[in-house]
């Protein structure tokens, strides 16, 4: 339920207050579609309430490495088929319903099960059964090894969540989390306050309240920073108005690494993109250091593959096909387009994308291939066209998920891309729990991908975040998209 204004300023003020250093406003360019990540993909959504207000099995801190959470320990079996957590004690959700081994099993079952929307499903597949011998034990039997499950329990997707809230959590969440939901005003904010009653005693918090603020246009961003009408965003997507904040006293820039895979989705079931030649004419017509110079300003490493350099295995793939455009040409007449041919990219309205579009537009005319723009408004028309009925040839999106280079085993994904070798290493890795044969493979998968161009892979973004040089606590890097706030807090 959304709180009447006058209630919102008595707890919160109606501009960012310093006064009692206990209260931040955050500015996010893009506003979630609800509040529920166990229900919806954006990521929008786990950045507002991943570790703000909902906890999970386990989590990923700030350097990418699994936590324990509302499980304080875990065993793995021998053989990979059973995992036992034993859980937190007295832990509570915010309206007092209490978390133990049954909830975490309805959480899991609700994930996994037949009617679910969990936009990641498939973490939950190789789970068997959910066994609870008592209320601080949980064990899931497995069907088959899961190499990466724990990596995946740790995600917005795997959240806990109560019987009796999680219909409604997509509106007003509930969790076990340090902050509470209090109001959100569609269009304009969210509010969340500190939770009195949280769990973790370990955890002594910088905040009483935060306001999430959504601003979409970059010079309001801006001004709203430079104003002190929002003191941080975490993710600025504004990289051309960077160097504006240099010499304001009040700000710090702050420059940082992503998993965002800036990449051109190709329907690779679609002529001529069905042939292997054409896309890595495409490929090789390319020069990533332009793209990256003209659509994020520079703040972008280049990758060969579905990949980052961040990621365990990472191996650079950039050379498998470098730009020459010259080749490229050559590589069209080979597969029966001496004149090239002429189809429709659909980009969504992130400034990334059709700036991205245009460089790539200009450079593939010079092999002769004609490219016609068509923005596409993102979320709802991308997902239904592009994601969900696969009608376009070429896209243009950034993979904010971590380690996804599975999605192109995925059946259906929305590449339509078909390699019967490469699903058969991606099944290798969950299988093993050996993390060296992990990278091994890992890295056979990467060059598959870089030399196949099921997609044409760009950059990573930089994450580049702006705020108040007395603000401290926000994640410098994101081994995972979040905005958490535990340690967020205001220092003289």
């Amino acid at each position: 339920m959304l709180l009447a204004g006058s209630v919102v300023f008595s707890i919160f003020g109606s501009a960012p207050s310093h006064a009692a250093n206990t209260q931040v406003t955050i500015g996010m360019a893009i506003e979630p579609t609800g509040l529920d990540p166990t229900a919806a993909a954006p990521v929008a959504i786990g950045q507002v309430t991943w570790q703000n207000i909902f906890e999970g099995l386990v989590a990923i801190d700030q350097n990418g490495k699994i936590i324990p959470q509302l499980a304080k320990s875990w065993t793995i079996s021998a053989d990979g088929l059973t995992y036992t957590f034993h859980l937190q004690d007295g832990v509570k959700f915010h309206d007092g319903e209490a978390f133990d081994a049954s909830v975490a099993k309805f959480s899991l079952e609700r994930a996994r099960g037949a009617d679910s929307i969990n936009p990641q499903k498939r973490f939950f597949a190789s789970i068997d059964h959910i066994e609870t011998p008592d209320s601080n034990t949980l064990v899931l039997k497995l069907k088959q090894p899961t190499g990466s499950l724990i990596y995946w329990l740790a995600w917005p997707a795997s959240v806990m969540v109560a019987p009796k809230s999680a219909a409604d959590n997509k509106i007003t969440p509930i969790g076990t989390g340090p902050f509470k939901f209090v109001s959100w005003a569609k269009g304009d904010r969210v509010q969340l306050k500190a939770n009195p009653d949280y769990w973790n005693t370990s955890v002594n918090l910088g905040l009483t309240g935060a306001t999430f603020r959504f601003i979409s246009d970059p010079q309001a961003e801006a001004a709203a920073l430079k104003s002190g009408d929002v003191d941080a965003f975490a993710e600025f997507l504004a990289p051309e108005l960077m160097e504006s904040f240099k010499g304001d006293d009040k700000l710090i820039t702050v420059i940082g690494n992503t998993e965002l895979k800036v990449v051109a989705g190709i329907n690779n079931a679609r002529k001529p993109f069905n042939e292997k030649r054409v896309r890595q004419a495409l490929m090789m017509a390319i020069d990533r250091k332009t793209v990256i110079d003209g659509a994020w300003s520079g703040y972008g490493t280049a990758i060969g593959s579905h990949y980052t350099p961040n990621d365990p295995g990472y191996i650079d793939t950039t050379n498998v096909l470098p730009y020459d455009p010259p080749k490229a040409k050559a590589l069209l007449a080979e597969a029966g387009y001496p004149n090239g041919f002429s189809f429709t990219i659909k980009t969504p309205q992130m400034a990334y994308a059709p700036r991205s579009a245009e460089i790539m537009q200009a450079m593939f005319a010079e092999i002769g291939v004609t490219m016609t723009i068509q923005p596409t408004e993102f979320p709802a028309k991308w997902v239904a066209d592009v994601f969900k009925a696969t009608d376009y040839d070429m896209t243009i999106v950034a993979h904010a998920e971590p380690m996804d280079i599975d999605i192109y085993a995925r059946d259906p994904y929305y590449f339509n891309y078909k390699n019967p070798a490469f699903d058969e290493i991606m099944k290798t890795i969950q299988a093993t729990s050996d993390l060296a044969a992990q990278n091994q493979l890992y890295g056979q998968a990467q060059t598959i991908l870089a030399e196949d161009v099921p997609a044409l892979p760009l950059f990573v973004m930089a994450k580049l975040g702006v705020w108040n040089k007395k603000l401290k606590g926000l994640w410098t890097n994101e081994p995972i998209p979040s905005i958490v706030l535990t340690d967020v807090r205001w220092q003289d």
